[in-house]
């Protein structure tokens, strides 16, 4: 499994694919929520925290952090 690379992608079209991709775990979309909140909420899902997905807080913009959250969900599945 390879999640979606953020860098193309503004947030909420990012958010809108990784939503679809995990739909088992019936991800909200985001609509107005700030990254950050909508990116802290992954850490309370299994199959995210699990992976040890970082803290929004450590980042200053959604897809430095985004790019964090591909790493570490990708390096499972290599």
């Amino acid at each position: 499994m390879n999640i979606y690379d953020p860098r193309y992608h503004t947030f909420d079209s990012w958010a809108s694919l990784m939503c679809e991709m995990f739909a088992g775990q019936q991800l909200a979309i985001p609509d107005s929520t700030p990254w950050y909140e909508w990116g802290a909420g992954l850490k309370a899902i299994d199959v995210f925290a699990n992976e040890a997905i970082p803290e929004t807080k450590e980042f200053d913009d959604w897809q430095a952090w985004a790019q964090a959250v591909v790493g570490a969900m990708n390096a499972r599945y290599q």
